[in-house]
């Protein structure tokens, strides 16, 4: 299951993680991020690996305007607290896995 993070926990979650993140920002209204969802949440099941973090731009607009999301859905793979990757709009889901 997704971690829904914040400015209050990403630092914790995302920056400080032993393992690589996958971070989908999204937002509620937005009709490519709710078909992204289903695959997001998949891969985070057979994928324990990598911890997977939602974000939603409308409550969390800091952190989208600090890594330059300006479409979404936006996929950001962070290792060792660093951006490692990036995908924007919707894609399938072995783009999906390509990514980490």
């Amino acid at each position: 299951m997704p971690i829904h993070v914040t400015t209050d926990n990403f630092e914790a979650e995302v920056l400080k993680s032993d393992a690589p993140v996958l971070v989908d920002f999204y937002a509620d209204w937005c009709g490519p991020c709710k078909m992204l969802a289903p695959l997001v949440e998949q891969f985070a099941q057979e994928n324990p690996q990598v911890k997977v973090c939602k974000i939603n731009v409308d409550d969390q607009a800091d952190l989208a305007m600090d890594y330059d999301v300006r479409s979404i859905p936006t996929l950001v793979v962070f290792k060792d607290g660093k951006e490692a990757n990036r995908s924007v709009g919707l894609i399938s889901k072995s783009q999906l896995e390509n990514l980490i």
